[in-house]
């Protein structure tokens, strides 16, 4: 959607979030001016929160673990980062593509320091198999590790969450120093393997890169722009099969990555546990709902407090050891879940004698847990703020949710890689058919090639050699030629080696 967007103007769009985002970080560490905006009586601020109001009231408070929660007028900055960016930035890489987000990013824009100050990358990235090889599981650790964080400290912690961002932008620059290009972005960064899961083969409204002009600039790619204003690649290969070039084909060739079904698996058990471990923990909902976790006063102090809540206290386990026991409990049991209906599934598609049994079972089971994800994590993601909006607009926003998503899901149910291989070579097929001494239009009944599906081009490619073979001999001429040939005669299957050119994706 943004791919054909000029980089001059992201570049000046890039800034602006990366400045919002500065803002941000310098708040949670000094703001004296935001807390007004909470205060319950303040009826103009959209911000009051009026659990404020009751929050010495036991029959109207919100509890944790039998207790009021403390709570007093707050800074605004850790409600607006976890309660309002984090849920869009979600719905903005399902909908829009990871191409949209990519080229927004303000974590991504901060990492390409060392490339505006001119440095060379230290390392090879080529020379560093493991990570190449592995990254999906480091994406997935550090990721693990964030939420648990998130749990215990970093949602109401301000300063600890000003000192999260700060280690996060300098550790992006830092591998990015190292490696060179989108290396932070490719093999460590935690979101980006939430956008792997989100994207799937592509987002609801992203561009197809496959079906892009060659040697285009696509979707998300590093670019330049030279001396004449032009636009240019920048891209130093730091990755095969980059999501920022051709982000379906990334898809397809990494489907059976190691640490592939981990990241989709165990990221719908994550989602579910996060949200679950609240109420084990508080024993209520309300105390997540309510929103009060985003600014609470004992975090700290909480750590040792008894880690589940259910019919009364267990102090056996402190939250510091329960919550990431609970995630990691959520996320084994989501993989041994998702891993057995994956089977299940391939054995489905095998008795119904399917060539790419494999390849669908992963890819649909894939994209049920997208879908499962997405309407999960709004089902509470943001629920604390979009249950201050009238209720009409509530259902309206869940509506939409669950819109875009089955829309998302109807759309990538039915791609293949076979499906995604044809559409690549639709352009490259029509060239070569047009070279064959055969008058292809007519016998097409006068269809231009221009107008035949992926699949049409597909077939013609594999019989028309055949019959122009027929066609030049003496008996025959391809004005008289009848159509019936092309029914008679059996497909080339050797035709895609020999005859036309075989698969080109567009990087460069």
């Amino acid at each position: 959607m943004l791919s054909t967007l000029s980089e001059k103007k992201m570049h000046v769009v890039r800034w602006g979030v990366f400045l919002a985002w500065c803002l941000l970080i310098v708040s949670l560490f000094y703001d004296p001016v935001s807390a007004v905006l909470t205060q319950p009586e303040n009826d103009w601020s959209w911000l009051a929160d009026p659990t404020l109001a009751v929050a010495t009231d036991p029959a109207q408070c919100v509890s944790a673990q039998g207790y009021c929660v403390s709570l007093k007028p707050y800074a605004i900055g850790t409600r607006v980062f976890w309660g309002m960016v984090v849920p869009s930035a979600i719905f903005v890489v399902l909908v829009f593509g990871h191409e949209f987000w990519r080229r927004i990013c303000p974590l991504y824009f901060f990492s390409q320091l060392p490339r505006a100050l001119g440095m060379k990358p230290l390392l090879n990235i080529e020379r560093n198999t493991w990570l190449q090889n592995n990254h999906f599981y480091v994406q997935f650790v550090l990721f693990f590790l964030g939420i648990t964080a998130r749990i215990l400290l970093i949602n109401s912690v301000r300063s600890a969450v000003g000192v999260f961002f700060i280690l996060t932008l300098l550790s992006a620059a830092g591998v990015v120093a190292l490696y060179g290009g989108r290396s932070w972005c490719h093999y460590v960064c935690p979101f980006g393997m939430v956008q792997t899961v989100f994207t799937g083969p592509r987002g609801l409204l992203d561009s197809q890169a496959h079906q892009a002009a060659p040697y285009s600039l696509t979707q998300s790619m590093c670019r330049s722009v030279d001396s004449q204003q032009q636009e240019q690649s920048a891209c130093i290969s730091c990755k095969s099969a980059c999501m920022d070039i051709d982000s379906e084909r990334a898809y397809w060739e990494q489907l059976r990555k190691p640490g592939r079904r981990l990241v989709q698996y165990g990221y719908l058990g994550l989602v579910i546990g996060y949200f679950c471990y609240y109420a084990l923990y508080a024993g209520n909902f309300d105390y997540y709902f309510s929103g009060v976790w985003s600014h609470e006063s004992r975090t700290v102090a909480a750590l040792i407090d008894p880690g589940f809540y259910v019919l009364g206290p267990l102090n056996a386990i402190p939250k510091l050891i329960a919550a990431p026991l609970t995630l990691a409990a959520f996320a084994a049991a989501s993989c041994w879940l998702c891993t057995r209906f994956e089977r299940h599934y391939r054995g489905y598609l095998k008795k119904k004698q399917s060539l790419a049994a494999t390849e669908l079972s992963l890819h649909r089971m894939f994209s049920v847990c997208t879908f499962l994800a997405f309407n999960i994590f709004f089902i509470y993601g943001g629920r604390p703020e979009i249950n201050h909006w009238p209720v009409a607009a509530q259902f309206g926003f869940q509506a939409l949710i669950a819109i875009v998503s089955s829309l998302w899901l109807y759309r990538t149910w039915g791609r293949s890689q076979r499906q995604y291989q044809k559409e690549s070579l639709a352009d490259k097929l029509r060239r070569q058919l047009k070279k064959l001494p055969v008058n292809v239009a007519e016998l097409l009944g006068n269809r231009p090639l221009e107008q035949l599906s992926p699949e049409e081009l597909d077939i013609l490619a594999q019989i028309l050699p055949q019959v122009t073979a027929v066609s030049e001999t003496p008996a025959y001429s391809h004005q008289s030629l009848p159509r019936t040939v092309l029914k008679r005669r059996p497909p080339d299957t050797t035709l895609r080696k020999t005859t036309l050119p075989s698969t080109q994706i567009r990087q460069r």
